[in-house]
């Protein structure tokens, strides 16, 4: 598949940020650990979800400093409703013992560092010196990895082809506001299952959406929903008319004529 052209790319994202004025990082923190330690925990968690958790959590701990002096268990009622919470308790202990210990209790600034901690990959990374620090990156989570492959904006499966291919067809000071974009739509419209293409404000530069235009049978293999209610759309008032017809040619019917046997027999 080729790629969308940097042209057509900035376009689109004329039409996300139409779209999704107010888009922004959906996690809850006021300082660059503690969006750290969010962006840790919402690994295979919804962000709503990490937001109930760390409501509490960042109540009860406050710094690297509260951190680095619990060990694993201490962690794990506090965060047990989330998906990998035993790793994940291990790691941002030691995260915070390798910031207090490496980084003078600061969180790193920049995306080669921050990679070095416990539990923190090229996503979470680009998250943290994205928003936290102001930083141009662009995070790739399921959402911007989905939704940049049907695009076009990219062709690989691999998070960091993906996040290179799409920075090289948007302008650097729009990486992370495409970040934000990608996501609040691959989350509204563009769903793994059922995406809501009919509503798509993007409809006309997007690839997967051509396809599937152009071939019907697996337009109604990946939205039977929508195709049923296109066909029932199309064929309902045709249904309804024969259906009524039927019934009053049944009403207007002629009534059978009895008989011999029954003429014969006479009523009982």
């Amino acid at each position: 598949m080729a790629l969308m052209s940097r042209a057509n790319a900035r376009r689109m994202l004329v039409k996300l940020a139409e779209a999704y004025p107010d888009a922004k990082c959906a996690l809850h923190f006021s300082n660059p650990f503690e969006l750290l330690v969010a962006t840790m925990l919402s690994a295979q968690s919804t962000d709503a979800r990490v937001n109930q958790v760390t409501a509490r959590l960042f109540q009860k701990y406050k710094g690297p400093e509260d951190y680095a002096r619990l060990r694993p268990e201490d962690l794990h009622d506090d965060i047990k409703e989330l998906g990998l919470w035993r790793a994940k308790s291990e790691n941002i202990i030691a995260a915070s013992r390798m910031i207090l210990e490496r980084f003078g209790g600061e969180v790193p600034r920049t995306q080669e560092e921050l990679v070095q901690l416990p539990g923190v990959g090229r996503k979470t990374a680009n998250v943290v010196v994205s928003n936290a620090f102001g930083v141009p990156a662009l995070a790739v989570d399921t959402h911007v990895q989905r939704v940049a492959n049907r695009l076009g904006l990219a062709n690989s499966m691999n998070p960091e082809i993906t996040e290179r291919q799409i920075c090289q067809r948007i302008p650097q000071r729009l990486w992370s506001q495409a970040h934000h974009w990608l996501i609040h739509h691959g989350r509204q419209v563009c769903s793994a299952r059922n995406p809501k293409c009919h509503i798509c404000p993007v409809q006309s530069f997007c690839q997967f959406y051509q396809v599937l235009q152009q071939d019907g049978k697996l337009r109604e293999k990946v939205f039977p929903e929508t195709a049923a209610q296109t066909a029932s759309a199309q064929t309902g008032p045709q249904r309804g008319k024969r259906g009524e017809a039927r019934r009053a040619a049944q009403d207007h019917k002629p009534s059978r004529k009895p008989s011999r046997r029954a003429q014969a027999k006479g009523p009982s």
